[in-house]
């Protein structure tokens, strides 16, 4: 990879349900088979439409370590300690193998970048109920022991795909939508009567940063995706991340500072350029509305091999006619870019 000019491209990683072997093989054809070697990023298909378990918390917590979790009607619940896994778990388990399988066999041989999304620690704590009683975020231990069971779970889900994969160069995603408003004290309680407490960036860094720290010391790198507005930029630099993926279009100037130091420091950008509503056939003004942004923090084309250009959300809800063709207007916009400096 090191020899290619400009950006490379990826996916965020949901798509809607065309069944784990279509996804899969989708997603090997249009980042590996269609693009030269190094350019693309290919990722494990997330499809939630499948059901529960298929779904973001339901998949990370089948990756829990010792903290079993089942399938309430408020949402996902840890259940006491020393429960046994349930019905619940052992469906989101079976939907990740499954995934799993056809990615071993969709990449026998393949020696590059994969990437896999995992819910990020606060994200999961504000999405999880404890057993009786409040969401997991409300409870700073029980925020903290999530966090440390998530990161086990994914230094195995990390082995494990290196066991299936073995020249894979693992890329962990970890997804933290809900991060802003957990940071905000913005997240409703139980009974949906009032907000909990919003949680002190500081603490929010250290424990995101133990999650981040490690995975890495698995051999992967991790980056974090959150495509809201108010993405926390700064927070994510000073957790250790190895990039931030970001739905640029909503990159504010109030944000350029914390997004040029955070390049400036080495971290990779995942440019959520593309938006998934996008009716565009050509790539060519998205590409010029994310060059206004990026010139304007000060960075130009010599800075392009820190892009990695993505949908700018993931593609679970769209049609899969529309999901296809966002993808590939993506892949176009990295091509787009990576000629510009050929």
């Amino acid at each position: 990879m090191a020899d290619l000019l400009g950006p490379r491209t990826s996916g965020v990683g949901s798509l809607p349900d065309v069944g784990s072997r279509d996804a899969v093989r989708q997603v090997c054809d249009l980042l590996v088979g269609d693009v030269p070697d190094g350019f693309g990023i290919p990722y494990v298909p997330e499809q939630p439409a499948r059901g529960p378990g298929a779904d973001m918390i339901g998949r990370a917590g089948d990756l829990l370590v010792e903290m079993p979790v089942d399938l309430q009607p408020s949402g996902w619940r840890l259940t006491p300690p020393g429960s046994a896994r349930g019905r619940d778990q052992r469906r989101a388990q079976g939907f990740l193998q499954q995934d799993l399988d056809e990615v071993a066999e969709a990449y026998d041989g393949y020696v590059g970048p994969l990437k896999t999304q995992v819910c990020g620690p606060w994200t999961l704590a504000a999405s999880l109920w404890l057993p009786r009683g409040e969401r997991v975020v409300s409870d700073a231990g029980a925020s903290r022991d999530l966090a440390q069971s998530l990161a086990a779970g994914a230094v195995g889900h990390v082995e494990h795909l290196r066991r299936l994969v073995p020249g894979a160069d693992v890329v962990v995603q970890l997804d933290e939508p809900s991060l802003p408003a957990v940071l905000a004290g913005s997240i409703r309680s139980l009974s949906g009567m009032r907000r909990l407490h919003p949680v002190d960036e500081g603490r929010a860094g250290e424990v995101l940063r133990d999650v981040v720290d490690a995975v890495r010391a698995s051999g992967a790198s991790v980056t974090a995706h959150c495509c809201a507005p108010d993405a926390p930029i700064a927070l994510l630099r000073r957790a250790g991340l190895d990039g931030v993926a970001l739905d640029t279009t909503l990159v504010a100037e109030p944000q350029f500072d914390a997004l040029g130091e955070a390049i400036d420091g080495g971290m990779t950008l995942w440019a959520g350029l593309v938006p998934t509503t996008s009716t565009e056939r050509h790539p060519r003004g998205h590409v010029e509305r994310f060059l206004a942004m990026w010139n304007r923090i000060g960075f130009g084309a010599a800075e392009f091999d820190r892009l990695v250009v993505t949908p700018a959300c993931g593609l679970a809800t769209l049609p899969p006619k529309d999901a296809l063709r966002i993808q590939r207007l993506a892949i176009e916009a990295a091509t787009m870019l990576r000629e510009s400096v050929g």
